[in-house]
């Protein structure tokens, strides 16, 4: 420990890489709490300002921060959805309005359990806003109001609302003759709606004009419905109608030959619909868009149930970070794989957080500016460390 000491008091001339240390202890979700409570004696940390309302809390930590005499931690804990619920109850009595307020909002906003007493506590705050949000709570269903006058299919076929036309135009209670004088509807949401009846053929379907937005977000009900019927989800996923394979794509559960077809989808938003609502989207698919998908949701196929980690270091030498990033979830890879990847300028980062790094390793990564952040990360890294680190900041 005295020769990292030395190394690392020297580091510690250098800015950059004091901040990463207090980044990356900011980011490391093993703190004990002992070391987390130093963290919050620094006045500004050079990180995120939400990084307390996304780490893991347990007790001890919920405590510690319920407990914090800045307004700012107390507030932040009360945004954490991993807080413990009976700890979290103290902030009922906070001597500060905004906490109180903010623990009221979030209470109901993340459904929290509700401890004994907390509601009458805040029912009789000072606060008007706070009383007036458990009063809102706490009211029954509102009564129904004075439907308004029942229409005939023919008024709701002809009415000048698109938004009459468009529920009655997929409501299977008017008569498909009717619907289908929908099918040439000057607005494209009544026609999609026709388009996608359940009682109409592939023909029929087939000479709708219509535009099947990207996001379909009012998928007609009996395709859930028949999604448990083998033969008709089959029908459904070779169907012409690319709404009807998307809704279908959908599903919790498909049988697998189904599964099969939809994976294979010439549309990318079946596929894509596949590998995010149907548990049983398969690893070949969800690796592939993992690895070519261009917006902000292509990490989120890697938390799939279905994709597969063992044999991903297979692609520890792939031309596409991504890939390489993945080869690091691969369980069997063992440290020579993470060491090789710690200096991948694209994925390197990944690698020195990575608890496999070897610890010789990791601790000399604590000096180097590009690598400072992610190894104060790790959550290999020594308690002992942590606490080194910390003295060499507040002493810089």
């Amino acid at each position: 420990m005295d020769g990292l000491g030395g190394t690392l008091e020297r580091a510690a001339a250098d800015g950059d890489v004091v901040d990463g240390w207090l980044r990356g202890l900011a980011g490391n979700q093993v703190l004990p709490v002992e070391v987390l409570a130093r963290l919050l004696e620094f006045d500004k940390l050079p990180t995120s300002s939400l990084w307390l309302r996304s780490r893991t809390l347990d007790t001890a930590a919920t405590e510690l921060l319920v407990a914090s005499p800045e307004i700012q931690h107390r507030l932040d804990v009360t945004d954490n959805a991993t807080a413990d619920v009976e700890v979290l109850a103290r902030l009922a009595q906070d001597p500060e309005p905004r906490v109180r307020l903010v623990y009221a909002v979030m209470l109901f906003e993340y459904k929290r359990r509700i401890p004994a007493g907390v509601l009458e506590i805040l029912a009789e705050d000072p606060n008007t806003k706070i009383r007036r949000i458990v009063g809102e709570s706490q009211k029954p269903p509102a009564a129904v109001q004075e439907l308004p006058p029942v229409l005939t299919a023919e008024q709701r076929v002809t009415h000048p609302d698109p938004a009459v036309r468009t529920k009655a135009a997929a409501d299977p209670e008017v008569p498909t003759v009717l619907a289908l004088r929908l099918a040439e509807d000057p607005e494209n949401d009544v026609r999609l709606a026709v388009s996608m009846r359940e009682e109409l053929t592939e023909e029929q379907r087939a000479v709708i004009p219509c535009t099947v937005w990207q996001h379909f977000w009012s998928p007609p009900s009996w395709i859930a419905r028949q999604a448990n019927d083998p033969d008709a989800a089959r029908r459904i996923a070779r169907s012409v109608h690319v709404g009807l394979r998307r809704v279908l794509a959908a599903q919790p559960h498909l049988p697998p030959d189904v599964v099969a077809l939809l994976a294979a989808d010439e549309d990318e938003w079946v596929r894509r619909t596949l590998a995010e609502r149907c548990e049983d989207a398969p690893h070949e698919l969800l690796l592939e868009l993992y690895a070519t998908v261009q917006d902000r949701h292509w990490s989120g196929y890697r938390r799939h149930r279905n994709f597969a980690r063992p044999g991903l270091a297979r692609f520890a030498e792939d031309p596409n970070p991504r890939l390489r990033q993945a080869a690091l979830d691969d369980p069997e890879a063992g440290p020579e794989l993470v060491l090789r990847l710690a200096d991948d300028p694209e994925v390197g980062g990944w690698a020195v957080r990575d608890p496999r790094l070897p610890a010789d390793e990791l601790l000399r990564r604590l000096a180097l500016p590009a690598h400072a952040s992610a190894a104060a990360g790790n959550p290999a890294l020594p308690v002992e460390v942590m606490h080194l680190l910390l003295n060499l900041a507040r002493a810089r």
